[in-house]
């Protein structure tokens, strides 16, 4: 299905690729550059990817490294906002909660920032990749951090209303028909995959999510080698809600840009009405596990 509309006057998004170390104040100025980069070239939003604070070597490292929302790294984050005078997605932030003191976890928090560098929206990670892929490596997120209690509500962006979730998030289409069913026009599912699951799923994951909840996906992802125990697939993209790929970040770090057609999207939905012919009454039982 073709694209509506070229206009220049669309919302322009911005994606980020960066490859994250432990040297959060190098990261810092990775990501600022291409902050600075986005906002040049007239986006309106730019999205960093999950961990675009840093990438630890063992989860004590990572329990070192984090900060609550109101210390220095937010706050550098806040002034680059308002420097640029543009949104920001910070789609992974190692969040030292108000039970810090008590749990001594983290959670692994998405910070949406408007444009004067205020906070308009969090969202704590639900699902935590505690997996073992062959060849991959085992991850268990769990060991440092806490499942987020609940969904955010989409939150309304120059671009759009962007309903947030993170990485691994992106296996579960009830947390994305969810967000769509509160409002969400775009969805944005922030990683860091591996080299395994990278070239197997990333695309069709976020393709499917596109076209089974007609949104538009943005995903900007790690890329490269982050230290001796860890490397990331890249390959950050925008799909539209049909289900093409319209942006697609090259090897290594940089950015991708695509504007966003929130009419096309309503089209698109008028033309295939899949929400109008749900049976939830069919699909109580989702998300269950299996017996």
């Amino acid at each position: 299905m073709a694209v509506s509309s070229s206009s220049w006057e669309l919302p322009l998004v911005a994606v980020c690729q960066v490859t994250s170390t432990p040297d959060k104040e190098q990261n810092f100025i990775t990501c600022a550059e291409l902050i600075r980069e986005a906002a040049r070239l007239g986006a309106c939003l730019a999205f960093l990817p999950e961990a675009f604070d840093f990438i630890a070597r063992n989860p004590e490292e990572t329990l070192h490294l984090s900060e609550p929302l109101g210390g220095n790294l937010l706050g550098e984050y806040t002034q680059l906002a308002r420097e640029c005078g543009l949104w920001l997605s910070l789609g992974g932030f190692h969040e030292r909660g108000q039970d810090w003191e008590q749990t001594q976890k983290i959670y692994n928090c998405h910070v949406i920032l408007n444009n004067k560098g205020s906070v308009v929206a969090t969202y704590r990670k639900t699902h935590l990749c505690d997996v073992e892929i062959p060849g991959q490596g085992p991850m268990h997120e769990s060991n440092s951090t806490i499942p987020g209690p609940s969904l955010e509500s989409p939150i309304s962006t120059p671009a759009g209303k962007i309903g947030l979730a993170i990485c691994y998030d992106m296996r579960f289409p009830e947390l994305s028909l969810a967000l769509v069913q509160a409002g969400a026009e775009i969805l944005t599912y922030p990683s860091a995959f591996g080299s395994v699951t990278g070239p197997a799923h990333w695309e069709v994951l976020l393709r499917a999510r596109a076209i089974e909840s007609q949104c538009y996906v943005v995903a900007a992802a790690q890329c490269g080698r982050h230290h001796e125990k860890r490397a990331s697939y890249g390959h950050s993209m925008v799909v539209d809600p049909w289900g093409t790929v319209v942006a697609r970040c090259s090897e290594g770090p940089g950015l991708c840009l695509a504007r966003i057609d929130l009419n096309y999207l309503r089209r698109l939905r008028q033309h295939l009405p899949v929400f109008q012919h749900r049976r939830p009454e069919l699909y109580g039982h989702l998300g269950h596990p299996l017996s």
